[in-house]
């Protein structure tokens, strides 16, 4: 059972602003009330600016966590943008893999990024849920969706299984103080949508947000950003792909066809979707460009006999479970279950 967890900005230093700490309380007081003891880490609450300027400051905190015994569980404060500027501060000496450890780690949007350090370095990780978008949620609750694997998570150390959710709810608009007790619109949900390919599969699951994962290859953004992933060789090559699951789960930015289209050709290019054993993708934001993302994954993967699974309640879309990296998953889209094998 987890007791201690130790909260990180490895991303956007958005947890350390004046105008959220309304949040941070809710989420605070919802963590407390599981019998858990918070830490924040040392830099994890000096605000945007800090964290913008001092990438080795966030590695610092993530190493700390790792280290340090008390430490049961590491939660990501929020995604961002920018986390792979901490790759020559965990890898230029071994430093990441030198404290390596089986703790739980979770996170996702641009933590993608440091899910595939983890992956890097050896060590498991769970995907789908952070401190400030799901823990400090608006309304009265915590999803209930949400919060059932939250729970299943800080209770057992992992997750067995996951289900489609009933619902899903439109992205909030608004952050302000008055939106507190504010419950999301929601809509009927229709489970794991399987595109083609077989029903059944297996595979240790890995991947996340692929807009992260396009930038990865992809200079736009951050110029610097390839050429270090690739120094680092951070992206799995073809080999290492062999008999995984791929996830796809698409950002709040909601990508057009075409920049959705240009990521999928790179994950062609570097043998991805010859090697893994299928694709689990996650609903879209609002449900934006579901219909167009549904046909460029059949057109631009280009194999029938790959599985496609689309609508998994993961990632940016509302609610979100969890999903551990590293683990023998079947995923079974007649019973609508995703199932997890230690």
């Amino acid at each position: 059972m987890i007791k201690n967890v130790a909260i990180v900005s490895l991303s956007s230093g958005i947890l350390g602003e004046p105008f959220i700490r309304f949040e941070v309380d809710i989420g605070l007081q919802r963590l407390e009330k599981y019998g858990l003891n918070v830490i924040f880490m040392p830099n994890a609450q000096k605000g945007l600016e800090y964290i913008k300027a001092h990438p080795e400051k966030r590695a610092e905190d993530l190493l700390q966590a790792l280290q340090d015994p008390k430490i049961d569980m590491i939660l990501c404060a929020i995604g961002g943008d920018d986390t792979y500027r901490l790759l020559p501060y965990l890898f230029d000496k071994n430093e990441l893999a030198d404290v390596a450890s089986d703790k739980v780690f979770l996170g996702f949007s641009d933590t993608t990024i440091n899910h595939f350090m983890l992956h890097k370095i050896g060590m498991r990780s769970f995907y789908g849920q952070a401190f400030l978008s799901d823990i400090c949620e608006l309304s009265s609750e915590m999803h209930p969706y949400t919060r059932k694997y939250f729970e299943e998570l800080i209770r057992t150390g992992t997750i067995r299984k996951i289900i489609p959710s009933d619902v899903w709810y439109e992205e909030r608009t608004s952050f302000t103080p008055d939106q507190i007790g504010k419950p999301l619109n929601s809509h009927f949900d229709h489970g794991f949508e399987l595109l083609q390919g077989a029903s059944v599969f297996f595979g240790k699951i890995l991947g996340g947000c692929i807009d992260s994962m396009y930038d990865m290859f992809n200079g736009d953004r951050y110029a610097d950003m390839p050429v270090l992933c690739q120094k680092y060789k951070l992206f799995p090559d073809k080999e290492e792909w062999k008999g995984r699951i791929l996830l796809l789960e698409s950002s709040e930015e909601k990508p057009s066809p075409e920049e959705y289209r240009k990521a999928l050709e790179y994950l062609k290019k570097a043998g991805v979707f010859e090697s893994v054993s299928g694709v689990l993708v996650g609903k879209p934001m609002d449900e934006a460009y579901s219909e167009e993302y549904r046909q460029l994954l059949i057109r631009e993967i280009d194999d029938p006999e790959l599985p496609i699974v689309f609508n998994l309640n993961i990632g940016h879309a509302m609610p979100r479970c969890v999903i551990p990296f590293g683990v023998e998953a079947e995923v079974d889209t007649v019973s609508q279950v995703i199932r997890f094998m230690e």
